[in-house]
C-alpha cells in the first residue's frame, strides 16, 4: 500500500479509511484488491468517497511525507 494504511490488526489485515485513497494519485486501481488472493476487500457504504475526496487525501498524506527544505 503506497499510503501505509494496512496493517495487521488482532485477527486479520486491516485498512486504515483515514489513510486509504484506493490508490488515487498513485495506481489505475487499488493495489490492495489487485493483489489479495481471496476477494476479501470490503466496501464499506458509509465510507465511500468521490474521486475529488480520494485526490484530496492523497494530496493531505503527500504533503505529510514530503521533507521540509
Amino acid at each position: 500500500c503506497p499510503n501505509e494504511a494496512i496493517f495487521m490488526g488482532p485477527e486479520i489485515y486491516e485498512i486504515d479509511p483515514d489513510r486509504c485513497t484506493e490508490c488515487v494519485g498513485h495506481f489505475d486501481t487499488p493495489q490492495c484488491v489487485q493483489v489479495c488472493p481471496v476477494n476479501c476487500i470490503p466496501v464499506r457504504p458509509d465510507r465511500v468517497e468521490s474521486h475529488e475526496q480520494l485526490l484530496e487525501k492523497y494530496r493531505r498524506l503527500t504533503l505529510a511525507k514530503a521533507p521540509t527544505s
